[in-house]
């Protein structure tokens, strides 16, 4: 592998300076609304350290732990835990922020949910190994790249060209790249398990596609099994010792592999209580069937790993592909994997490898380059360049079944937190207005107006992309405060909708937008304005701010928040201080 090593001496200095020496270099730690370009310095190092040291707001991420410890346990919507345990970590800027563990890693007897007796349940660990499922995948993409940096392979090459039995069935012209995006056409699944050990793989390699290559996204575990062949007919070695030579060894990832030794087994999460195949609770083994049925190493799943090992590899990819001195990918191949390939397939933005803006789980971090990847066993991995964050959420959902559902809420719940520690800093003067969630902010009745009403102030906007009333801003008057009439919005400013709008939505652009309408005059009528943000249950942003809410009538000031902020009542919204 062309990898490059820093001089000795040079990684000496750099380990000795660690993330705090780069981390006052210009760097707006700790902000939402400052967008960061490029890579992270290439020498950052993770290291310990605390929200407000770095200018986070600790409270939305304590009550994430929060909310994480209380679905550990049985909640007024729920029948049962929504997982065993929970291992967390949350970084930024080079700063492991904050890192929680709650619940056990070993809790039940059986697929039933019979716990065992207090005693021999098992506390979840910060250091706890989880079976990380599909983030599997991120390892199997990595190697490939790794092999197109070194010009062994191209994202253009037919896969047959490196698998001559691939070319059968209408594969022949499938390309790396429609592997690594999910844009085969190969189906979604296979059973792999159900075979004879010496058809699996065959069977993969003589598959028939569903779909035209290239004509559809469809997420697909045999679009990995089949890179992580490739990866392992190019090279010459298994996919397992190439994963830890080519990234964990090199970025000092010691707990991260496949098929862990039975010495750590104290350390590693049960996953399900597997009946069929008949394999009982599962533990230190792989979880997904299909990766068990190979050996335990698969291009699909297999990895397991710690939020500190997962955090580096999170890292190594900010910093442009190198940590510690050690280079596994070059900027290109990086800013490659942080680009949506699939711009075809709206909602399915997938970079080399990695997923992109996906709000299901990425919530208020997500945007155009946010890169991420989630794993069946209840796993999510979120990167986030313009902020230079990295949250990793590890629970063993599937310990004891599949069938007690997701944890897609504990997903958004913990990268909400990091969104929302970020600040964004006021428009004008010293606070702006700040609603989270659903929420109204109403004026006192101004005027009479002579004229037209014109109003003005400014918008930050991180929601759904939605602006039909909900998960959107809006805004109202009335003159009689029971009747209320929608205010046409037109915005200016980065990602800003284009044209008047019936309400302000939007995500990713991390911006500011001057926003203006107009209230037709009432004559001899006073005139009350609000400004509401509605959310549904899904997928919320960050949230909303407003700052510089002014309100004219010709040459006169009706409204003007930074003068006499008493005229609105604040119903949800909060006052953000800078």
């Amino acid at each position: 592998m062309g990898k490059t090593v820093l001089a000795a001496v040079a990684l000496l200095s750099l380990t000795a300076l660690g993330g705090s020496a780069v981390a006052a270099q210009g760097r707006a730690a700790g902000h939402f609304d400052r967008p960061q370009d490029g890579f992270a310095p290439a020498e950052t190092l993770l290291q310990d350290g605390t929200p407000l040291g770095i200018g986070l707001d600790p409270k939305p991420i304590d009550d994430a732990w929060r909310q994480l410890a209380a679905w550990t346990e049985k909640t007024p919507d729920l029948e049962h835990p929504m997982y065993a345990g929970a291992v967390g970590l949350l970084a930024h800027d080079g700063v492991v922020v904050s890192r929680s563990a709650t619940g056990e890693q070993l809790r039940y007897a059986d697929g039933k949910g019979t716990e065992l007796p207090a005693q021999d349940q098992e506390p979840m660990r910060a250091d706890t190994i989880f079976d990380v499922a599909s983030i599997s995948k991120l390892f199997t993409s990595i190697t490939a790249l790794q092999l197109v940096d070194d010009g062994k392979i191209s994202l253009d090459d037919p896969v047959a060209e490196h698998l001559p039995e691939f070319a059968v069935n209408g594969k022949q012209g499938i390309t790396v790249e429609q592997l690594l995006t999910h844009t085969s056409g190969l189906q979604a699944e296979v059973q792999l398990w159900k075979l004879p050990p010496e058809q699996r793989i065959p069977s993969v390699m003589a598959l028939t596609p569903e779909r035209p290559p290239g004509t559809n996204y469809e997420y697909s575990d045999p679009n990995m099994i089949t890179l992580g062949v490739l990866v392992e007919r190019v090279t010459g070695h298994p996919l397992d010792q190439v994963v830890q030579e080519w990234i964990t060894r090199p970025l000092g990832m010691p707990d991260t592999g496949y098929n862990p030794p039975a010495s750590k087994l104290h350390r590693i999460a049960a996953t399900e209580f597997q009946a069929d195949p008949p394999r009982g609770m599962v533990r230190g083994q792989v979880h997904d069937e299909n990766a068990w049925s190979l050996g335990g190493v698969a291009g699909q799943a297999g990895v397991f790993s710690t939020a500190d090992d997962l955090a580096k590899l999170g890292q190594a990819l900010l910093n442009g592909g190198t940590y510690g001195g050690t280079r596994i990918l070059s900027e290109r191949t990086v800013e490659k994997m942080l680009t949506d390939f699939n711009t075809e397939f709206p909602g399915n933005s997938h970079g080399l490898g990695f997923e992109l803006d996906q709000r299901w789980y990425m919530a208020g971090l997500s945007a155009p380059r946010t890169a991420g990847h989630t794993g069946y066993t209840g796993t999510s991995l979120v990167i986030d360049p313009a902020s230079r964050s990295v949250a990793v959420l590890l629970t063993n959902r599937v310990h004891p079944s599949r069938e007690w559902g997701s944890n897609n809420r504990a997903r958004q719940a913990l990268a909400q937190s990091m969104a929302r520690a970020l600040a964004v800093f006021p428009r004008h003067g010293r606070a702006s207005f700040h609603a989270p969630g659903t929420a109204t902010l109403t004026s006192v009745p101004l005027g009479p107006a002579d004229g037209p009403l014109e109003v003005s102030f400014d918008a930050f906007v991180d929601t759904q992309q939605d602006a039909d009333g909900t998960d959107a801003l809006t805004v109202e008057s009335s003159s009689d405060g029971v009747n209320w009439r929608p205010v046409p919005l037109t915005a200016s400013g980065p990602g800003a909708p284009e044209g008047p709008q019936p309400g302000l939505a939007g995500s990713g652009h991390r911006a500011w937008w001057k926003v203006n309408g107009e209230v037709p005059a009432e004559p001899g009528k006073k005139v009350q304005l609000r400004w509401r943000y509605n959310v549904d249950a899904q997928y919320e942003g960050r949230g909303v701010n407003v700052d510089g809410l002014k309100a004219t009538d010709g040459d006169r000031t009706l409204l003007d928040s930074e003068r006499d902020s008493t005229e609105l009542h604040l119903d949800g919204w909060t006052s953000t201080p800078r």
